[in-house]
């Protein structure tokens, strides 16, 4: 018996597999052979195809497609309308269902409404895409990437915040969470409070505060 949830509305083929407290909402589509974590939430009218890859606790907003091709790790955030592709360089004359791109979306990722993703890269661990942007390149973990085309714009936190200029010791801190985070080498940055493959701790799962409460006055 399935223990995930699915609206009237949508269609899920079989086979494919679902883990357990998934909710699946109005108008959206599973097809046969993907495979879907456990606790995952997809919004309306989200179109996941053939032999997607898709981890435990994702959460995805509505209008998007996740196309052939794409894997997607734990508690990744896909926002509003974002745009996931499979063939860099598509012709309705040439099938090329045989060549489609591997996308990576590494754990705890979240991409903005509207950004688009450019098939073939990786996009690393706790990274954040801003609304609107396009990324076209490999996406460093926790990096914080915004325009079009996108580029690297600091770094952020894990709980979303970008983090400070580093002190003398090279240390950011996050401003909610008091994590430290530093460059581990140049270009690799890494928290020095929390494993990057480890759960948040109980109080730090639920924000407090706005975003904009934490910006400088």
């Amino acid at each position: 018996m399935a223990l995930y949830f699915k609206h009237k509305s949508a269609y899920v083929d079989e086979p494919c597999e679902i883990g357990d407290g998934t909710k699946i909402w109005h108008f959206s589509h599973v097809l046969k052979n993907a495979t879907i974590g456990k606790n995952c939430i997809f919004g309306q009218n989200v179109h996941v195809a053939n032999e997607v890859v898709i981890g435990n606790n994702v959460k995805i907003q509505n209008n998007v497609s996740i196309y052939t091709g794409t894997v997607i790790e734990d508690d990744v955030f896909l926002g509003p309308s974002c745009v996931l592709t499979n063939v860099t360089n598509p012709r309705s004359q040439v099938n090329r269902h045989s060549l489609y791109e591997k996308t990576l979306i590494k754990k705890g990722a979240s991409i903005g409404a509207n950004a688009t993703i450019v098939c073939g890269i990786t996009l690393g661990r706790y990274c954040f895409v801003g609304a609107g942007a396009v990324v076209a390149k490999d996406v460093p973990d926790y990096a914080l990437m915004l325009g079009v085309p996108a580029r690297q714009k600091g770094w952020i936190s894990r709980h979303g915040l970008p983090l400070p200029v580093p002190g003398a010791d090279g240390i950011m801190t996050c401003p909610e969470s008091g994590f430290r985070y530093k460059e581990a080498s140049p270009g690799v940055l890494r928290c020095l409070d929390l494993d990057e493959e480890a759960a948040l701790p109980e109080d730090l799962k639920i924000g407090t505060k706005l975003y904009d409460s934490f910006k400088k006055k």
